[in-house]
């Protein structure tokens, strides 16, 4: 049975929507065939949807030095229905940030820390102006998880 990744992301943008491509990208690399993706934005996610996931991957861009309304929704709708039987779960995070970043990340890993679930690695911060580069940091980050769930080292 194959391992199950979960990517939450909030794509409101075109080049969010890009993001979201290339997290896509990277989870179903080729040479990665032990586990199955499902991608939906934080609207879309249910707590059944982390139930039943081994990793989760959160997208979110910065909205007023914040995560977005709507992925801080996803959490306040999640936290308690998964807070018992998800804790330990392997988790990252990347942020579109127009500034800084770190109040969203400040307020995810506050988030994260009472839902006790570890991070499989530091949370990616894709600050200021658009950058190509970007993309292929998103999809390293998810091709990471992906990889690391099929190895069994998340």
């Amino acid at each position: 049975m194959p391992k199950r990744l979960l990517i939450v992301i909030h794509a409101p943008s075109p080049n969010t929507q890009v993001l979201s491509k290339a997290a896509e990208r990277g989870a179903c690399h080729p040479e990665i065939e032990g586990v199955a993706l499902t991608i939906k934005s934080p609207l879309e996610t249910v707590p059944e949807d982390v139930l039943a996931c081994d990793a989760i991957l959160i997208g979110t861009t910065e909205n007023l030095g914040y995560m977005a309304g709507l992925t801080k929704d996803f959490f306040d709708r999640s936290y308690y229905p998964v807070l018992e039987e998800k804790q330990g779960l392997p988790c990252a995070l990347y942020v579109r940030a127009g500034h800084d970043g770190t109040g969203t990340r400040r307020a995810v890993e506050s988030i994260v820390s009472g839902l006790r679930w570890k991070w499989a690695q530091e949370p990616l911060i894709l600050r200021g102006e658009w950058q190509e580069g970007f993309v292929e940091q998103v999809e390293e980050l998810a091709m990471t998880m992906a990889a690391g769930l099929e190895a069994g080292v998340l």
